[in-house]
């Protein structure tokens, strides 16, 4: 085989998911707090003899936080993730992984150079076979066990400080529901007490890009276990769906005959089991989600509360969110008003935008909708309709900032809930990733989306669509300037014609200009403005 080749497989054979790196999951690397395995294209540290990166310190963000959370050195979460570990690979240039073996999102390539862009599609417009495959992926995803990651079991402390180390295996589709659980989860305080009120992917900022970034490991971790480098997620858009269309037996499955709050037995999802669901009863044992199965997948769409989600979301209310300004505001957390991210998430009102914990909006609406699994958050990962629907809020979060292009400084640097911070790391993601660092466009990160490629023709509309927003916003003011410019221009014009018939009996050595051409120029301008 060739070198180049051999190369090639290196790379795309990968770690590339994020947990606890099994080769850091040991008495020596917690005590060490030292997580830099070796490359195996030349077995040092980081890849370091290849220059892909080295073992580095890691560097907290010290802005201050939000008062959501007022505890101090009680969770492993806080500054993720120096509990555990406070020494990791820094990948250079294109470089990305645990050990930087791997390209970052959108390259490829033996030396991460190669730019590659992928499409995710609509799933009713795959075609049967690649519909099929899809449903195979993810069958093979919850029978394939993680080849290069594994889940915690107790807490740093239950660890006896790393003494003991409590890790167990997990496969491939667990592993991101256990991330998911683990993320959300309540903070265990001693005794049976708990505090609720904190979330390391929800309510805040980071909601839209840690799924972000949960999404691009899980279609990774896909094309790694498959050894198809081209597969990406499909979506499915709800916008002004009826019922539950992709609830049936040939896409995600139907209802079960006898039981609606069960699968049809004719998907073989009905045979799944989900984990991470009785998050009473791990608070109560002050005790993580070990990963045991706690009994099939629920969902029964569309016998859900009708008081607080009538109905799954419109186009309009979509819209309405993307007319929104303001990424984020107030306090940044499920009582911020007027935020594209809080309207977006479902706390706010998807028609006015003002905070409203009483209903569920937009995608909120459609987990609520599914009344099962689905349902309560920690847990909702296990119902693989997951994945269709954060793809497509996911291609919400897209058109937001192809219409409004915000800078990163856009993205709140200081005071927001604990995590959410521009540069907190992404609880628990190893390796390392950055709230803001993936707070720009997907074609950054190597993908698109088919609907929005097909909107290019409008991408101008786009553009113009916040410039003649706020222009809506400040109509009267601009009616008020164009009649004041309209008096203005009257006057100079008289008092131009004036002064050119009084020119006419005047020596042109004496007279003066009325005034300097550009000053002129720029008066006329301003006027109008």
């Amino acid at each position: 085989m060739s070198l180049f080749a051999m190369g090639f497989l290196l790379v795309i054979l990968q770690p590339c998911a994020g947990q606890f790196p099994r080769a850091c999951a040991n008495t020596e690397s917690l005590l060490r707090k030292e997580c830099c395995p070796p490359w195996v294209g030349d077995g040092s540290p980081c890849g370091e003899l290849s220059g892909r990166g080295s073992c580095q310190d890691i560097l907290l963000s010290q802005a201050p936080l939000g008062p959501q959370y007022p505890f101090s050195g009680v969770d492993d979460r806080e500054n993720w993730p120096s509990v555990f570990y406070n020494r990791m690979c820094q990948c250079k240039g294109n470089f990305m992984g645990f050990n930087c073996g791997e390209c970052k999102f959108g390259f490829s390539g033996v030396r991460c150079t190669e730019r590659r862009l992928r499409r995710r599609r609509n799933i009713f417009q795959l075609t049967r076979s690649e519909k099929d495959k899809f449903l195979a992926y993810l069958n093979l995803a919850k029978s394939t066990p993680s080849r290069d990651y594994v889940i915690a079991t107790g807490t740093y402390a239950q660890m006896s400080n790393g003494y003991n180390p409590m890790f167990q295996n997990i496969n491939v589709y667990d592993l991101f529901v256990w991330m998911h659980y683990y993320a959300s989860r309540d903070t265990l305080l001693g005794g049976s007490k708990v505090w609720r009120d904190v979330d390391f992917a929800h309510e805040a900022p980071g909601f839209l890009p840690w799924h972000r970034v949960f999404l691009l490991l899980w279609e990774r971790e896909i094309q790694k276990i498959t050894g198809d480098e081209h597969f990406t997620i499909p979506y499915w858009d709800w916008r002004d769906a009826k019922s539950c269309v992709v609830c049936t037996d040939e896409y995600m499955g139907g209802r079960h005959p006898t039981n609606p709050n069960l699968l049809s037995p004719a998907s073989f999802f009905s045979s799944w089991q989900v984990i991470c669901t009785r998050s009473e009863e791990y608070n109560s044992q002050q005790a993580l989600c070990n990963a045991a199965s706690e009994g099939p997948i629920l969902r029964n769409p569309g016998n859900n509360d009708k008081s607080r989600t009538p109905r799954l979301p419109s186009s309009a209310e979509v819209e309405f969110c993307l007319s929104l300004t303001q990424y984020e505001s107030g306090s940044m957390d499920k009582m911020a008003n007027y935020s594209f991210r809080n309207t977006l998430e479902g706390f706010a009102d998807p028609h006015t935008a003002i905070s409203n914990t009483s209903q569920s909006g937009l995608h909120n609406a459609l987990h609520i909708y599914m009344n099962g699994s689905m349902s309560e958050v920690k847990g909702s990962a296990n119902d693989p309709i997951f994945v269709l629907h954060h793809a497509f809020v996911d291609s919400i979060f897209e058109r937001w900032l192809r219409r409004h292009r915000p800078l990163r400084e856009v993205y709140p640097a200081a005071n927001a809930p604990i995590g959410h911070n521009r540069e907190s790391y992404m609880v628990p993601f190893i390796p390392l990733y950055r709230n803001g660092d993936y707070f720009i466009s997907s074609r950054e990160l190597g993908y698109d989306y088919e609907y929005l490629e097909e909107r290019a023709l409008g991408s101008f509309q786009d553009f113009l669509v916040p410039y003649l927003e706020q222009a809506r916003q400040i109509w009267a003011w601009l009616v008020g300037a164009a009649v004041t410019g309209g008096i203005i221009t009257a006057l100079l014009t008289g008092i131009a014609l004036a002064c050119k018939k009084k020119r006419s009996g005047t020596s042109a050595e004496i007279q003066p200009l009325l005034v300097e051409s550009e000053d002129y120029n720029n008066m006329s301008y301003q006027s109008n403005l």
